[in-house]
């Protein structure tokens, strides 16, 4: 149902932290991202900050200019508010399909990774539960068995990711997280595709307020 994390490349960790920065306002809107300045300062060669610019650019947080690189762009409240609602009803949608159509395995898969979740966040483990939680909602999408609906909430999920990583820097963030999480596994393991999927709603809800929290680049 989940696959295994795959080994992190270089130009991930570059795309990673360069991300968070953007989110965070330590890079802020209209800065060029030079190539030649990133490589030495992560110590690596230009392409693989190429890569990650180039992976940046897929989800908004780069604009590429013709002949003068790429530069970050301005987000404003408006723009995520926008993203956000989108990710909310397609999320929801997900949860109210697993719901009606989960099998008992899959059932089984949905808790295990919660339990997972909820381990790493009374751990207190910010990059673990990061990546379990991408497991967690992954779970959602395979197990509503809608391949297009998983794929297109896919799409949009990465124009957020780096917000929806952010997010957890907040105090009691991860906490709080599994809590929501708890209310959507039960609402599916239960059949109720009504709850699960403003179960799921509320949690993007929440998601998007924490955003606020921890990204003073959204800031009017």
């Amino acid at each position: 149902m989940t696959k295994n994390p795959k080994k992190q490349t270089a130009a991930d960790r570059v795309r990673m932290v360069l991300a968070d920065e953007i989110v965070r306002g330590v890079i802020g809107p209209g800065v060029p991202l030079d190539e030649a300045s990133i490589a030495e300062r992560f110590e690596v060669s230009r392409t693989p900050v190429r890569e990650a610019i180039r992976q940046l650019e897929a989800i908004g947080f780069a604009e590429a200019r013709p002949h003068r690189g790429a530069v970050v762009p301005h987000f404003t409240p408006e723009k995520l508010n926008e993203i956000f609602l989108v990710m909310a009803e397609l999320e929801a949608l997900c949860a109210r399909l697993a719901a009606e159509f989960a099998t008992s395995a899959d059932k089984d898969a949905l808790q295990k990774v919660h339990l997972a979740c909820r381990d790493a966040a009374h751990e207190g483990d910010i990059g673990r539960y990061y990546e379990l939680n991408i497991k967690f909602h992954e779970t959602i999408y395979a197990i509503g068995h809608n391949g297009f609906l998983a794929e297109v909430t896919i799409g949009v999920r990465n124009r957020v990711a780096p917000f929806r990583r952010a997010q957890f820097q907040s105090l009691g963030r991860l906490v709080r997280s599994v809590e929501e999480h708890e209310a959507v596994v039960s609402a599916i393991l239960a059949g109720d595709a009504e709850k699960a999927a403003a179960t799921m709603r509320d949690h993007l809800g929440y998601v998007r307020t924490s955003v606020d929290k921890v990204a003073p680049a959204l800031g009017a």
